[in-house]
């Protein structure tokens, strides 16, 4: 007879999401975001077009990269600044030489945090819509930040209708006549799908995209990549044009965010001004964000008297907490393993239709 040892049974993966309600509710109000810190995966580190030869710096939970070129063009990204040699060090995250792993694509420099051993390129998440080479031009690409923690600002994102309150003077009003949600994970990625029927048309639109209709039809998703705090938001508007950006939200330190954008608006007619305009609006949009999450992220850093309300209309948000917290505790245990692929193309998913 075999030792069950010898035979064990197979890894059962449980859903975090597929549990009581009332665990559900406890865990989603356990919520510390400035506490999670999840490594194993690339983070979006810089714009492409920002690494020359000079080193710059960047952090991920304030571990500090600096990146340059090489003569050659490639990318070398090191604990240390390349002239320090005395400082030089090698760490858990970086190879003897105290080099981080480091690839190029969709016009960014990603850099993995994590045993350099796993870094893999299939754990770089899907961008159906930024070319693999980059290239974008730079009115399409640009940083802003946030005086919060990364997971806090998507937890933000990921509610779609934020966005007719927050930002109505750009994306438009909470007016329409009809609105569905859904809501899709893996144990790497959470989706929201929102469509709106004779929905407002957003003021952007009307006053810079030619729409001269005053209602549109719409399907916006966000996609969020949990370990790379990195999201896509995916828009089609009818009467209108689609919006495509990529919001990676990189965890510089346990308060602090930064984002570098890239809104690919070359769909748009060069004739049109909105393909030039909309990429900005995220400087306005960022700071209608920040006013809302930057007085919040302290909140979660103290003991707080006040429960941590939530409606029905908060399913994406409550899910996106879980899975993070489950993610957590797995790698706490040991687990970094990716369980799903974040590399394969998404496009179905947020309805991206390829030229």
């Amino acid at each position: 007879m075999l030792d069950v040892q010898d035979n064990p049974a197979p890894e059962v993966h449980d859903d975090p999401i597929a549990v009581d309600p009332r665990q559900f509710a406890a865990k989603v109000n356990s919520w510390l975001p400035h506490d999670i810190m999840l490594t194993d995966a690339w983070f979006p580190l810089a714009h492409s077009f920002a690494v020359a030869k000079k080193p710059i710096r960047r952090a991920v939970y304030s571990h500090p990269y600096f990146i340059w070129r090489k003569p050659d063009g490639s990318v070398v990204a090191a604990e240390t600044h390349p002239n320090d040699q005395l400082a030089a060090t090698k760490s858990e995250y970086t190879d003897e030489a105290g080099h981080y792993p480091v690839i190029e694509k969709y016009g960014y420099v990603w850099g993995w945090l994590g045993k350099p051993e796993n870094a893999a390129p299939e754990h770089i998440p899907s961008i159906p819509y930024l070319p693999e080479d980059g290239g974008l031009p730079l009115h399409m690409l640009g940083t802003v930040r946030f005086d919060c923690c990364a997971p806090l600002s998507l937890e933000n994102l990921i509610d779609l209708t934020h966005a007719d309150f927050i930002h109505a003077d750009v994306v438009g009003d909470e007016k329409m006549d009809k609105e569905t949600v859904e809501v899709f994970h893996d144990s790497e990625t959470i989706t929201m799908v929102r469509t709106c029927v004779n929905k407002s048309v957003a003021p952007i639109m009307k006053i810079f995209g030619g729409v001269r209709d005053d209602v549109q039809q719409v399907r916006q998703v966000i996609r969020i990549y949990l370990r790379s705090h990195a999201a896509i938001a995916y828009g089609r508007f009818t009467p209108g044009d689609n919006v495509q950006l990529f919001h990676p939200c990189v965890p510089e330190t346990r308060d602090r965010t930064r984002l570098d954008y890239a809104m690919n608006t070359s769909n748009v007619k060069k004739t049109n001004l909105f393909r030039y305009i909309m990429p900005k609006a995220s400087y306005k949009v960022s700071r209608q964000d920040s006013s809302m999450t930057s007085p919040q992220s302290p909140r979660y850093m103290r003991p707080e008297k006040r429960k941590d309300l939530h409606s029905p209309l908060d399913e994406a948000g409550q899910k996106y907490r879980v899975l993070m917290l489950a993610l957590a505790e797995r790698q706490a245990r040991g687990d970094f393993t990716y369980r799903d692929n974040v590399s394969s193309d998404c496009s179905d998913i947020i309805g991206y239709e390829k030229a």
